[in-house]
């Protein structure tokens, strides 16, 4: 192998590390195939339960590499990178290592929507993740482009690499991102190539479709990363990050970092102008560009079209890493040709004499439809064949890493022999995405947000490992620290819920404070249980104050605090649960033939032969299927 483009240095711990000696003909457990963030996931949990696994990727430079946003988190994002942590995933820990500024969207409304969002040093992220697979004992790493996946009578038997070279497996994840017969587009510049100029896979989409993948076509896109030397900064507004927060990895010790601050400023009427009078050179408009884009992170050219009434948008600098000084322009995702970038970037108060490091592009590339998974996230036509993350039509690092870790899970318990799991809507973010995914599909690459959980005050950043940790468990991936380290929390919970149900004294101190956050005192003394029911009355603040109990963290008093204050609103989302849960349990054979079920609709019937429900809830949310093709389904099980 040619090791020409690679750190000499490092040859001898690559080689001790088994990443170049793979023979032709090797047999593994499972088989891997890309590194980005849900391979990274999906084959650590794989070997970490055991598994002697493969993960097969075009370099090693774009491992978990962040080709696009220089953050991790977001709204409803930051929900599934706890997640993930809480099923015993990698992304929170390497999020948390490499975090530039932390903040907490939302912070004014309610915890459901609080949402955590980093900035990343994406340098750092991506060689911590790659020295987090180095060192995975029965982990295997390959740099080729796997060609063909082998399927022999129905059989799932073994994959083929550009290189000639045959791996014999039992489970294969297909984890190929934005890279399969990717093109990137910038203006008439029209490249065969993956993200950042990474190389793409050009024949695995062919193997695919033989054995039975529908193909889908999409598009993503990124903005210019310019110099940040070059920015007036005075003319921008200073986003810093927040103190006392929560990090993502609930095994994170220390408080996080705030290095450097992101910058609010706004296009102007002139940029405006640029990309209205120039929409016959725009590849989105032009018809250059034929892969559905994602609505709700749009191209500024899509953004000035459709909002045709306002002048100026929203951008965000964003620093990328700390080895230099490139900044990231969100907000301003263009596939403009490159003269036209420059224009832009320069109608920009306070970036009239930037220089552009690297141009934006718009990347189109070829995703599977996501209806031929089951919610295991395996292929409906062979067993043993899995995919996740955005070759399932999604967007974003984070929603790739959920179905990554969920992929290797069912994989792993495929292999064991042990019923798969299916992560349930009331139980997790990425039990909604993967319910959304497999009942309704997409037409454009999907992108998670707090409106699309109806139980999203029971599915909180905090409590992650509450819903989360005995699961991951019970499969294997929860190490005695993480889950010792959750132990103790639960019973500091258990041990304060008891704690301030006992009467508190009236006092002067009290007082104050009540009436300092506009609260009365109580006619006589009561409860801190009672206390906390009250709107304003903030518990960790309150304590911090008025040392009401002693010995407990800050993550412990804000379980207990969103507890007491939003239970008569969980008791009633627990309630409607509940009520759904027979739904979810009654199961549908396997064998049904749901197109000779006579009193269905024809459209009901079509719908649920496609999709093949694996219950009758999961019927019930499938696009087609009213309740009263439900209430037909019933009677006839």
């Amino acid at each position: 192998m040619d090791i020409s483009k690679y750190d000499i240095t490092n040859y001898e711990k690559n080689i001790e590390n088994k990443i170049y000696n793979i023979n032709d003909g090797e047999s593994f457990d499972a088989i891997v195939v890309g590194a980005g963030h849900a391979g990274c996931e999906a084959c650590l949990a794989l070997a970490r339960t055991g598994h002697k696994t493969l993960i097969i990727n075009l370099v090693r430079d774009n491992i978990a590499f962040l080709p696009c946003n220089p953050s991790i988190g977001g709204t409803a994002k930051g929900h599934i990178v706890c997640e993930v942590d809480a099923l015993g995933g990698e992304m929170g820990i390497q999020a948390d290592k490499n975090t530039i500024q932390l903040r907490m969207l939302n912070m004014g409304k309610g915890p459901a929507v609080q949402s955590l969002r980093a900035q990343i040093d994406k340098t750092g992220y991506h060689r911590s993740m790659q020295k987090a697979l180095e060192d995975q004992e029965n982990l295997y790493i390959y740099d080729g482009e796997c060609t063909d996946v082998i399927v022999e009578d129905g059989v799932l038997k073994a994959v083929k690499t550009l290189d000639g070279k045959t791996f014999y497996t039992k489970v294969v994840i297909l984890t190929t991102g934005v890279y399969l017969c990717a093109r990137t587009i910038t203006g008439e510049i029209i490249k065969d190539s993956g993200p950042s100029g990474f190389p793409y896979a050009s024949k695995l989409t062919a193997s695919l479709e033989k054995i039975g993948f529908d193909i889908k076509r999409f598009k993503t896109g990124t903005p210019p990363r310019v110099d940040g030397n070059t920015i007036d900064y005075t003319k921008f507004i200073e986003q810093k990050g927040d103190t006392n927060i929560q990090t993502f990895s609930f095994l994170t010790k220390k408080a996080n970092k705030n290095i450097r601050s992101c910058w609010l400023g706004y296009t102007s009427k002139e940029t405006k102008d640029l990309v209205m009078n120039n929409l016959d050179k725009a590849p989105m408009y032009s018809g250059v560009i034929i892969g559905e884009g994602p609505r709700y992170c749009p191209s500024i050219e899509s953004k000035f079209v459709r909002f045709s009434d306002k002048d100026r948008h929203q951008i965000f600098l964003e620093p990328e890493t700390l080895n230099d000084d490139s900044i990231y322009i969100q907000g301003l995702s263009t596939s403009m040709p490159m003269d036209i970038q420059h224009k832009m970037v320069e109608s920009i108060e306070g970036m009239e004499k930037t220089k552009i490091l690297k141009y934006a592009y718009a990347i189109e590339y070829d995703c599977i439809d996501p209806l031929n998974l089951y919610p295991t996230l395996e292929f409906k036509k062979v067993k043993g064949i899995y995919c996740a993350g955005q070759i399932n039509g999604t967007s974003g690092y984070e929603e790739a890493a959920g179905q990554g870790i969920l992929a290797g899970i069912n994989a792993s318990l495929y292999l064991r022999g042990m019923e798969q799991i299916i992560l349930k809507r009331n139980e997790s973010y990425i039990g909604v995405l993967v319910d959304d995914l497999t009942t309704k599909g997409t037409n454009e690459p999907y992108r998670m947000m707090t409106s699309r959980a109806e139980y999203r005050l029971i599915l909180r950043q905090d409590n992650a490992d509450q819903r989360l940790t005995e699961i991951g468990r019970k499969v294997g991936l929860v190490t005695d620290e993480r889950y010792n380290h959750f132990k103790r929390k639960m019973q500091k919970i258990a041990k304060l819920k008891q704690e301030i149900t006992k009467t508190i004294p009236n006092s002067e101190k009290l007082k104050e404070y009540l009436e300092s956050i506009n609260e009365k005192m109580p006619v006589q003394s009561t409860s801190l249980e009672n206390l906390l029911k009250r709107p304003n009355f903030k518990f960790n603040d309150a304590n911090k104050k008025l040392k009401l109990v002693r010995g407990y963290s800050r993550e412990v008093i804000t379980a207990v605090d969103i507890d007491v204050k939003y239970s008569g609103y969980l008791s009633r989302q627990m309630e409607q649960i509940e009520k759904e849960r027979k739904l979810e349990e009654k199961k549908i054979p396997a064998d049904l033939d749901f197109l000779k079920l006579e009193g269905l609709r024809l459209e009901a019937r079509e719908k649920l032969a496609k999709i093949r429900p694996l219950t009758v809830g999961m019927a019930s949310r499938i696009s087609g299927v009213n309740p009263a093709d439900i209430t037909v389904l019933l009677m006839y099980l």
